[in-house]
């Protein structure tokens, strides 16, 4: 991914060496929200309505995961023509908000499993006469023997 890349959805995410989702905190419940939120609390035990800025766990646990057979409809625009299927993982945060995203390039379901760790990556989502998007996407991580046999 080049350097210039622009995140596709402004203030959801961080870029640089370690990316992080960007939440919103109600400053009377302490209730955390993604994406991030403003006007009134949605918890309807509080009645704040400030909020401030917190950047959330980078790594999760799989709480389900599907591939995405079919080309989504419009506004999604796919990488490659033709079609490439893709994966997406609900990844449950530690602080108890579960967040869809798509899976790091080169992984799919095969590479995932309901409790597996992941973290957080930002990755070239699409790019157009204006410039390359990013988008964060959840990269699954290796378990201590996975990557050689011992």
């Amino acid at each position: 991914m080049s350097a210039t890349a622009t995140p596709a959805i402004d203030g959801w995410f961080t870029t640089g060496p370690e990316p992080a989702l960007v939440g919103s905190r109600c400053t009377a419940c302490t209730t955390v929200y993604f994406p991030p939120t403003s006007g009134f609390c949605r918890n309807p035990a509080c009645s704040g309505e400030e909020f401030e800025r917190v950047e959330l766990s980078r790594r999760g646990t799989v709480w389900s995961y599907t591939d995405a057979q079919y080309q989504p409809p419009a506004p999604y625009i796919p990488a490659a023509d033709p079609y490439v299927p893709f994966a997406l993982a609900a990844v449950e945060l530690p602080e108890g908000l579960t967040v869809l995203g798509q899976v790091a390039e080169g992984y799919g379901v095969a590479d995932l499993r309901v409790g597996a760790e992941v973290e957080l990556v930002v990755e070239m989502l699409y790019a157009d006469e204006t410039g390359e998007r990013s988008i964060w996407r959840w990269k699954p991580v290796a378990e201590l023997g996975e990557e050689a046999d011992q």
